[in-house]
């Protein structure tokens, strides 16, 4: 009974029951500090010389800085589950890849820091998910793309977007477009060279625009400026303002700038870099006056041009001004030409017609507009029948003409409604091309008496196949020149100027003295050379000729050699050479003796009729022993 009040007082001392306790959090990755004691959670881990993001993150932190470190990849499961973190900081790692879906789980994220890597590109997918995204840096990367729906998810809450310090050359002005919230907008040391009219026209909150240092030579006036006052510094700007800055770049000053002349602005360091007479200057100090334009003029152009149904045409129109002006083109039937599945326009003001058809013919319009005006030229196309067939294997040819190809001839007159017109058209009388050919032309024109201190002539002319200006300076005595160097078969303008110094300036100056367009003759159209059947035929018959005449050479040669030994085969001969012959005397009793060298010859004496009996000498015919 006694032990029972003693087991009674202790029962107070041991726990009845234990609370329920928090989960338990992960351990803290190495080298980082983490704070998980108190809400927020976060897990600081700047300079920690990490290779990756860490696996034994706390998935409930609401803070993760992972800066100044050595991560190359942020991979999808790295941060998946974190559907609490507010501010993740990757700066200044070497991440050169982000995953598709790598921030998916991040749907409360406010902030996000990726500047100081070295991300190429930002593709569609890399920030899926970050629907309540406020602030994104991407500063001081080398992203060169970015692509049309990167910033999609992140378009209605995005406030601060900072791509300074890239590679970018283009963007996706559209989906910048639709930043309606955006109060910060970095885009400059970047390498853009133009922006599209109106590309800031949605950004109702914008209020700091940058573009400095980039290759920016007009910047258009935007509805978003006429709307907000603007101030080219933010130094003492009310709230409301909107401060644009845009130094560093190459600014082409004409009227396209005078919207920005007329800032309110505190001293800056902006600066023209053209045109000449205003490069250099600094931008606030040229007067509204100096920032003129000039109307387009219309240069080159193609002449009338003839083509058989179903071929290419290419009509060209070239045209100066500044800024520079912009070509487009009018059918005959009025309508403006484009790209299309028979007509391609280029940016240089060539028109291509793939395929000519008989109703494409009549006169073309080329106009060239720019801020100053616009300036049109008319270019004639003559659409003619389709070209007969030619035979593949024909091997016609031009007839010849006498003399070198080269050798000028005067036009005729039997051709002048034809050959003149095309050949000697001036504009002026006063230059003409008297004799022509397939690449020379002689060019005459009158003397400039009138025009005192001439100093020399100027030739200026191309060809309507291509835009290079060829210049020829002429002494100034000279009343013709003989030009060299032509392509045959082509039309060129031509222009004669006479340099002189003017007398009231001082200064060199040009007068036109005329203007001819000619044509040069066709190249003559070699004969085609035999079918390549033919040849072989040839080569073959002579191959086989030269091999039967060297058999028929040998085979005499053989028989000459046979019959000069004797009817015997050349080898049996030298054979039967080492075989002596002995010639014993008849009248005596003596045998065969054996052959004697010769005696010396001596002196003739009467002749004796002997009879020798001669017989092979060998082995057996040996003479026997005394």
């Amino acid at each position: 009974m006694a032990v029972l009040p003693l087991l009674l007082c202790l029962l107070p001392l041991a726990p009845a029951s234990s609370p329920p306790q928090p989960a338990t959090s992960s351990p803290c990755p190495r080298r980082c500090r983490c704070q998980t004691q108190s809400l927020p959670l976060s897990v600081l881990c700047p300079g920690a010389g990490l290779l990756f993001v860490p696996p034994s993150l706390d998935r409930r932190a609401a803070e993760l800085r992972l800066a100044d470190n050595f991560i190359a990849a942020v991979r999808r499961r790295d941060l998946a589950n974190m559907t609490g973190l507010l501010h993740l900081s990757l700066s200044r790692n070497t991440i050169r890849h982000v995953a598709a879906g790598a921030f998916a789980d991040l749907r409360a994220l406010r902030a996000l820091h990726l500047d100081g890597n070295r991300l190429t590109s930002l593709g569609e997918g890399q920030l899926r998910g970050l629907v309540n995204l406020r602030h994104l840096i991407l500063s001081n990367n080398q992203l060169a793309a970015l692509a049309a729906g990167a910033l999609d998810d992140c378009a209605e809450t995005l406030e601060d977007l900072d791509l300074s310090y890239n590679n970018l050359e283009q963007l996706p002005w559209e989906a910048l477009g639709r930043l309606g919230n955006v109060n910060t907008l970095g885009l400059d040391h970047n390498l853009l060279a133009s922006v599209p009219a109106g590309a800031f026209s949605r950004l109702h909150k914008l209020a700091r625009l940058d573009m400095t240092s980039n290759r920016l030579t007009t910047i258009p006036p935007d509805p978003l400026f006429s709307r907000l006052p603007l101030l080219a510094r933010p130094r003492g700007s009310p709230a409301s303002a909107l401060v644009l800055a845009f130094g560093g770049n190459p600014l082409h000053c004409n009227c396209e700038l005078v919207w920005l002349r007329r800032l309110a602005r505190e001293d800056d360091l902006e600066a023209c870099a053209s045109p000449p007479a205003l490069g250099g200057r600094y931008f606030w100090a040229v007067g509204e006056e100096e920032f003129v334009c000039e109307p387009p003029v219309v240069t080159h152009r193609s002449p009338p041009l003839a083509v058989p149904a179903g071929r290419p045409a290419a009509l060209r129109c070239r045209a100066v001004g500044d800024p520079e002006p912009r070509v487009r083109w009018v059918s005959p039937q009025g309508r403006l030409l484009g790209n299309s599945s028979r007509a391609r326009a280029f940016p240089n003001g060539t028109l291509e017609l793939l395929v000519t058809e008989p109703g494409d013919g009549g006169i073309f319009t080329c106009i060239a507009a720019n801020a100053a005006g616009e300036a049109t030229a008319a270019v004639e196309l003559t659409v003619g029948p389709p070209p007969p067939p030619q035979l593949a294997n024909s091997t016609s040819c031009d007839p010849p003409r006498d003399g070198d190809p080269d050798t000028l001839t005067p036009p005729s007159a039997a051709s002048a409604s034809a050959k003149v017109a095309d050949t000697v058209a001036p504009t002026e009388r006063g230059v003409q091309v008297t004799e022509h050919g397939a690449t020379a032309a002689l060019v005459q024109w009158p003397d400039q008496r009138p025009v005192p201190g001439i100093r020399m002539y100027q030739i200026q002319y191309n060809s309507s196949a291509d835009d290079i200006l060829v210049y020829r300076m002429i002494p100034a005595d000279s009343r013709s020149f003989l030009l060299t160097d032509l392509a045959s078969g082509r039309t060129y303008d031509l222009c004669v100027l006479a340099v002189y110094e003017d007398s009231a300036t001082g200064l060199t100056a040009t007068r036109p003295v005329g203007c001819a367009r000619f044509s040069t003759e066709p190249a003559l159209r070699p004969c085609a050379a035999p079918h390549a059947p033919f040849l072989g035929g040839t080569m073959i018959i002579a191959l086989g000729g030269v091999i039967v005449a060297s058999v028929l050479v040998f085979i005499f040669v053989l028989l000459l050699r046979y019959k000069v030994h004797g009817g015997q085969p050349p080898g049996k001969a030298k054979a039967a050479a080492p075989v002596s012959s002995v010639c014993s005397q008849t009248n005596g009793a003596l045998g065969p003796v054996p052959s004697a060298p010769a005696p010396e010859p001596a002196a003739p004496r009467a002749h004796t009729v002997v009879q020798l009996d001669c017989e092979p000498w060998g082995p057996s015919h040996e003479p026997a022993g005394p």
